[in-house]
């Protein structure tokens, strides 16, 4: 058998699956019902503490669904916040500036240095008068000129210590400082998220379908938890045939049937654009009513009565027919 063979086949299967009544009557086709299922994963990584839930169990948007286990991030979290109170406690010396008895010890350092200049350059004139005079040596008067040498460089710089603690810290200093306190506090904000984002919650109402993980387990982050699915907007997945297509219609009414018999209101919601299970390149009219178009069925389960997967049966009435 070649590949258009197969092909063809296996629409002939699928249309057998959907068929239409009789002239303008009843559309019938088969499906499968289907719901939006959504896998609730860990945000943050550790050790399951609490799994609240079980399968089966309906659950609200935004209910905790698990609880993972967040020792090691508090105490991160506490150190967090004595690195912030570190951080504050330096901005708020580089504010202050120095205190007033540095300045006033730095004040006596350079009065004690102006005095010390003061007598070199008094020994520094009486070692020049000797010289002058005949009765004193030229190494008493270069060692004099040192020390008044010294004595004046040591008074610049206590000066400057005294101008540098009355003008306080650099700005530049100072919004270091307020960096480094701005730098604790997103750390503290990432570590109180990831504690928020210990409790796995509900993203939609529906019903816990599946268990990923069980409590105790060590996961990672983006583990999947559990599986929520939203049974209360379900659909039946439906095929049609080509001839069918030019009679639905979007929002047109429809009833699905289960095998056993439940009936149930239904809306349609999508029809494809696109035939499925056939060449794209087939031209003949013979092979063209082969051709399948899915369509969805939107259902309203509140009960949960149609499960995902359940086989069931959609009739519609003509909605129009192509000219």
């Amino acid at each position: 058998m070649n590949r258009w063979a197969v092909i063809v086949t296996s629409a002939a299967v699928v249309t057998g699956a959907c068929h239409r009544g009789d002239g303008d009557g009843l559309i019938v086709a088969s499906g499968h019902v289907e719901a939006t299922e959504v896998t609730v994963s860990a945000k943050v990584g550790g050790t399951l503490e609490h799994l609240a839930v079980d399968e089966g169990q309906a659950v609200a948007a935004g209910q905790e669904l698990a609880r993972i286990d967040t020792t090691d991030t508090r105490l991160a979290l506490d150190s967090a916040r004595a690195d912030r109170a570190t951080a504050e406690a330096e901005l708020r010396l580089r504010l202050v500036g120095s205190r007033e008895e540095d300045i006033e010890a730095a004040r006596a350092q350079v009065a004690r240095a102006e005095a010390d200049l003061a007598g070199a350059e008094k020994d520094l004139e009486r070692m020049d008068g000797l010289l002058a005079a005949g009765s004193g040596t030229t190494k008493a008067r270069d060692d004099a000129r040192t020390r008044r040498d010294v004595a004046a460089a040591t008074l610049h710089v206590t000066r400057e210590q005294l101008r540098r603690l009355v003008k306080g810290s650099r700005p530049e200093e100072i919004d270091a400082a307020r960096a480094r306190v701005e730098a604790a506090e997103a750390r503290i904000a990432q570590l109180e998220q990831q504690i928020d984002d210990a409790v796995v919650k509900s993203p939609t109402a529906g019903v816990v379908t599946e268990k990923l993980a069980e409590q105790g387990e060590l996961l990672a982050r983006g583990t999947g938890v559990v599986v929520v699915t939203d049974l209360a907007r379900a659909w039946l997945n439906a095929y049609v045939s080509e001839p069918d297509l030019g009679r639905i219609r979007l929002g047109q009414p429809a009833e699905v049937v289960t095998d056993d018999g439940v009936a149930r209101k239904g809306t349609v919601s999508f029809v494809a654009s696109q035939a499925e299970f056939t060449p794209k390149n087939v031209q003949t009219r013979d092979e063209r009513v082969k051709l399948v178009y899915r369509i969805k069925v939107a259902l309203d389960n509140e009960d949960g009565l149609f499960k995902p997967g359940m086989p069931a049966e959609t009739r519609l009435e003509p909605g129009g027919r192509q000219r």
